[in-house]
């Protein structure tokens, strides 16, 4: 099966694969044109990683479709697991095309070399029609047969223009020879020299395209590993065998000791260590990892060893998610390249019909049939569709790759381009600009609290009491403050409760065997008790307030140097939370905010981010569940790794390992992806622009006008790469 992943539900399957032989975006809207008209939806295709991805009605029969993209020109590489490298890859079939026909080109052009008047016998035309038939047998059967399917398929791409040229150099040449016309009649040479530079071209263009995929490549082939898996025999002896990483399922226990990559996502069972993350978060320094902590697959244990248990096989990890997750990104067309396609799609014709007119021209002023055809025949060749093709993609995949390296996942390129426009960052309060870990700061036993059917004077409640009625509520509540109150008044013994249970918006409600009736939770539960409404937890049994406790969230170490940041660039920031408005102005004096939303529901942050939004552009950052429909609807929605699932899933853009110090280079990258697409497009145009007419004017020799061609894209993939080094803030 030729699919490198695929999934299904009740009505869709995604497939995935890798396709080799594009050359151009025409290639890849050739290869998108054809899977829409066989029924295929939501179809991505990359032209800088050869990835294409659809969704694909169950009864489409994949071989019939591998068969035509065959037919086409393409092929589907297979690839049986994640980091696998394709059997054969497009640059080892264009370098060894190169080395075929360059001993035959070498030969053709040898007696034009100075000092060179002893081969002159070389110059025979049925010499050089015999030097020149492999390479242009080997030039047809490679640019010919794909240019007629593109023609064929009504999408005619670049190597349309290539066999032509060769062609047309060729037949000239052969009439030339078969009429006895002379040297000035013979072109074997160009035929053999387009061609040949051409493959060479491709081959720099493959390598250069390669380059752009660094950081993904690096990503996908660290997840192939060999693991230490731990078993036990009939005598319940422990035992270690090697296994591939591949062969773990969720549930397996291994053994991973300093040193070694971990071979899969899996949770400490025993042990201790350092392991270094960079390779996902971009975070160079260890971190410490003890029971019951995670270990991603793909990291580093630089110190310690441990015993683990796998709670992901490789193809469901999140290292394997995150390359899924930029391989489909890298897919997505943001609306400049959307733009570069259209032009693309009507480019082979009008360079055509541009040739043409170079020769009527060249002809009649000239009065040449040679000059005018060798004009026409450098037009078709320094013509550079790829250029357009690949300003954007070459740019995203460098921009991606950067990012996922840096800990910023993006769910959808379009959001790279976006990010240029964020003019105001919206953040949520609890676990995004806190760390969302509540402890304890103040709390207090009223003077009249007693304890429960209890009316004596002596039976004041104590203050162990008041702690042991906090903990034995709290603990079986999920919300953060709670469990920040349960760990922090963690008691050996615990009231033994008949029914307890958690009412929306309230708090704990819980009753003992005898009837008494507690409550843990907001002021209302205690509204007709007392108008102080103050604190974060108030503490009632039997309708009397008992006491209260005030927690204070941790404010994340780099929130406050992210928000200068944001200023620092003329960035407005709004704090948006459901938390009490007076701690969230506390939080917003600390760190600079100006304006403060709060206690605002699910549906109060919808409309607070829309309204927001339509004053301009704005991305929001958020971790909770009740965040996820504010995400949704801002221009960019941003979500911590470790927030809630349905806020993750929400997100267009995802910043690893407790990532908010990630935010200003998730900003900049997207907008310096931006200023390279924008360039690139710049230069791809000029170059068009700039080299028809030179080479319709005779400036250019065809040979050297397939030289220019193969390096225009090199160009652009060079300026694309330069976002490896660039400096980002974070």
């Amino acid at each position: 099966m030729a699919a490198t992943g695929c999934y299904k539900n009740r009505y869709m399957e995604t497939i995935n694969w890798k396709i080799e032989g594009m050359s151009c975006s025409t290639c890849a809207l050739t290869i998108g044109k054809y899977l829409e008209k066989k029924g295929g939806q939501n179809i991505k295709v990359s032209l800088a990683s050869g990835d294409v991805s659809f969704d694909s009605p169950g009864e489409l029969d994949r071989q019939q479709l591998q068969k035509g993209i065959h037919d086409l020109g393409y092929s589907v590489v297979r690839e049986e697991a994640p980091g696998t490298k394709a059997a054969r890859r497009p640059l080892n079939r264009h370098l060894r095309y190169f080395l075929f026909c360059l001993p035959f080109t070498v030969l053709l052009m040898l007696p034009m070399a100075p000092g060179m008047a002893g081969l002159h016998w070389l110059m025979s035309s049925w010499i050089q029609l015999v030097l020149c038939l492999p390479i242009f047998t080997i030039g047809m059967l490679f640019f010919g047969r794909s240019a007629v399917k593109s023609l064929l398929n009504g999408l005619p791409n670049m190597n349309v223009l290539i066999a032509v040229g060769a062609t047309a150099a060729f037949v000239y040449s052969l009439v030339g020879s078969i009429e006895g016309l002379g040297s000035d009649y013979l072109f074997y040479e160009t035929t053999a020299a387009i061609i040949t530079i051409v493959f060479l071209g491709y081959y720099i263009e493959d390598a250069s395209i390669q380059a752009t995929q660094r950081s993904l490549n690096s990503l996908a082939t660290s997840q192939k590993v060999m693991a230490t898996m731990i078993a036990f025999d009939d005598q319940h002896q422990e035992a270690l065998f090697p296994v591939e990483n591949t062969q773990l399922r969720s549930g397996d226990l291994i053994l991973i000791r300093s040193g070694e990559q971990v071979p899969a996502d899996c949770k400490i069972l025993w042990g201790e260590g350092g392991a270094d993350e960079s390779i996902l978060t971009g975070e160079s320094l260890p971190v410490d990892k003890v029971a019951k902590d995670t270990l991603i697959g793909g990291s580093l244990l630089v110190s310690g060893s441990v015993k683990a248990q796998v709670t992901a096989a490789i193809g469901d990890s999140v290292m394997a998610g995150i390359v899924r997750l930029v391989r489909e990104a890298q897919g997505e067309k943001p609306p400049m390249q959307q733009l570069a396609d259209r032009i693309s799609a009507v480019f082979v014709p009008v360079v055509v019909g541009l040739a043409v007119i170079t020769f009527l021209g060249n002809y009649f002023y000239l009065h040449q049939a040679a000059p005018a055809l060798m004009r026409s025949i450098a037009v078709l060749v320094i013509a550079c569709p790829c250029a357009m093709g690949l300003a954007t993609p070459a740019a995203i995949a460098v921009g991606l790759g950067r990012a996922a390296r840096s800990g910023i996942l993006f769910r959808n390129a379009r959001h790279l381009e976006a990010f240029r426009n964020i003019r105001q960052v919206i953040f949520d309060k609890t676990g995004t600009l806190t760390t969302g870990d509540f402890s304890i700061s103040r709390w207090q036993v009223l003077p009249e609290a007693v304890t429960a059917g209890d009316t004596r004077p002596e039976a004041h409640l104590t203050d162990d009491q008041f702690r042991e009625i906090a903990f034995s509520l709290e603990k079986y509540s999920n919300h953060p403050i709670a469990k920040g109150i349960a760990s922090e008044w963690k008691q050996k013994r615990s009231l033994p409760w008949q029914k307890i249970e958690e009412v929306k918006g309230l708090g704990m409600k819980a009753q003992t065997k005898s009837g008494d009736i507690y409550w843990a939770g907001s002021h209302k539960v205690a509204a007709a008790l007392t108008n102080d409404n103050t604190h974060n937890v108030y503490i009632v049994c039997n309708d009397r307030l008992l006491g209260w406790i005030d927690v204070q969230d941790t404010l994340r170490p780099e929130a406050a140097s992210v928000i200068q940041w944001l200023h620092g660039k003329g960035i407005r920031t709004v704090l948006l939370s459901g938390d009490r408005r007076q701690p969230c102005l506390q939080l917003a004096a600390q760190l600079g905010i100006a304006e403060v939303l709060a206690e605002q529901t699910p549906e109060q942050k919808l409309q607070q981010v829309s309204r927001l939004n339509s004053e301009m552009p704005s991305a929001m950052v958020g971790d909770g569940i009740n965040d996820a429909p504010a995400l949704a609807r801002a221009t960019i929605g941003l979500s911590m790794s470790d927030a809630s699932h349905l806020a993750v899933q929400t997100a267009d853009v995802v910043l690893m390992n407790q990532g908010l110090r990630h935010l200003p280079a998730a900003l900049q990258l997207g907008r310096q992806t931006f200023a390279t697409i924008r360039s690139n497009l710049f230069w791809a145009f000029f170059y068009n622009v700039i080299a028809i007419p030179v080479a319709a004017f005779g400036w250019l020799t065809p040979a050297v006008a397939a030289l220019a061609m193969g390096f225009s894209d090199v160009v652009l993939v060079a300026n694309s790469l330069r976002l490896y080094v660039k400096k980002i803030a974070g």
